[in-house]
């Protein structure tokens, strides 16, 4: 697997995520049930916090090394741990309600 190849795959996931972190979100503010109006919000998180990290990934491993680019790595790939981890969360407690 080349670099190309790599970079190509993580734009596409990017993208994806980005489509998902879009749909729920318009899905979110259609809902007016509380308990599906939190279920949507917390797969939009997850998928904001998976975007985050693979925008982290492409910044931190496959662009020349710069002190910038590493901090907004690093906070994007925080950013993005804690959005998945909030939406997991999130998630598991709504679908209880559910």
């Amino acid at each position: 697997m080349t670099l190309q190849t790599v970079q190509l795959s993580l734009s596409t996931l990017i993208v994806i995520a980005v489509a998902f972190s879009v749909y729920y979100s318009f899905r979110y503010r259609r809902q007016l049930d509380p308990v599906k109006r939190g279920i949507l919000a917390s797969r939009m998180n997850i998928a904001m916090g998976l975007m985050l990290i693979l925008i982290a990934l492409t910044q931190l491993f496959f662009f020349t090394d710069s002190v910038t680019r590493r901090i907004f790595g690093t906070i994007c790939l925080l950013l993005g741990i804690w959005n998945l981890f909030a939406g997991l969360r999130n998630h598991l407690h709504y679908n209880r309600k559910a």
